[in-house]
């Protein structure tokens, strides 16, 4: 079983905001989260689609992508240690944008160990398990084809090599075709598996988990072997920041002015 990352608490929780140009009232919510709220706590982990699309590390020269990256550079250096975790939209970012933003990369999933904010190495403390989801929606057997084939290392390498004008507009085409897709698909196939769930606790000793990917943020109590778990789903941004706050001893859902989830 891999090694568990440190981080702090208090530590909050964010996923799919899917900035983009096009959605400014997303953008200005994330700004004021990460001047609010993210400036009040320990850690900050971001798992996934944190913009729409990123076509690779060198858009980070783009205005909007470069006041992002700055604006969360500006959290890590006043204290909130910064997670990254990538999520289907936003795969393509890699160590040159996680040092951009003063962030550790995360893998999908990983094991973090969340300790007091003056003891976040305590081997007691209790582990969670950070994924983006999507891995986890098995049923939708086109999706997990797609996603196998652009995590490829050669697949990627290759769509790296491209000019990045010729990227965005290959990820412009991709993003038509997968709203088409989605408006033809079943809710359930889009949501997790249980047994892909199950299997996930299992292999990781049966821990809390946290993902988003979904859009149904939730909390679910499953039994797994005898095992009480916990999976709480993450909400998507719709113009007003939302986040999941963790002291160590309760989830707290919130928003920026109300009660989430």
């Amino acid at each position: 079983m891999p090694e568990a990352a440190r981080a702090a608490l208090p530590a909050l929780f964010i996923s799919d905001l899917h900035l983009t140009e096009d959605e400014p009232a997303n953008a200005a919510a994330f700004l004021d989260f990460l001047h609010g709220p993210a400036r009040a706590a320990a850690s900050l982990f971001i798992l996934g689609d944190l913009f729409e699309y990123w076509a690779g590390d060198d858009d980070l020269e783009t205005p909007f992508n470069a006041r992002i990256a700055a604006a969360i550079r500006q959290l890590a250096d006043a204290g909130t240690a910064v997670f990254f975790m990538t999520g289907n939209r936003d795969l393509l970012a890699g160590p040159t944008f996680a040092a951009a933003i003063g962030a550790t990369l995360l893998e999908d999933p990983a094991r973090v160990r969340c300790g007091d904010r003056d003891d976040a190495d305590a081997t007691d403390a209790p582990v969670l398990l950070l994924a983006h989801g999507d891995a986890l929606c098995t049923d939708d057997l086109a999706y997990q084809a797609f996603r196998r084939q652009v995590r490829d290392p050669a697949w990627q390498a290759g769509f790296l090599a491209q000019p990045l004008a010729a990227r965005k507009a290959f990820i412009a085409g991709l993003r038509q075709k997968s709203e088409a897709a989605k408006a033809e698909k079943a809710m359930e196939i889009m949501d997790v598996n249980a047994d892909a769930v199950a299997a996930l606790l299992r292999e990781h000793g049966y821990p809390t988990l946290v993902h988003g990917h979904t859009h149904r943020p939730d909390t679910h109590r499953i039994r797994v072997d005898g095992h009480d778990c916990i999976r709480r789903v993450l909400p998507d941004w719709r113009g007003q920041a939302c986040w999941l706050r963790w002291d160590g001893r309760d989830f707290t859902p919130e928003s920026g002015d109300a009660v989430r989830i």
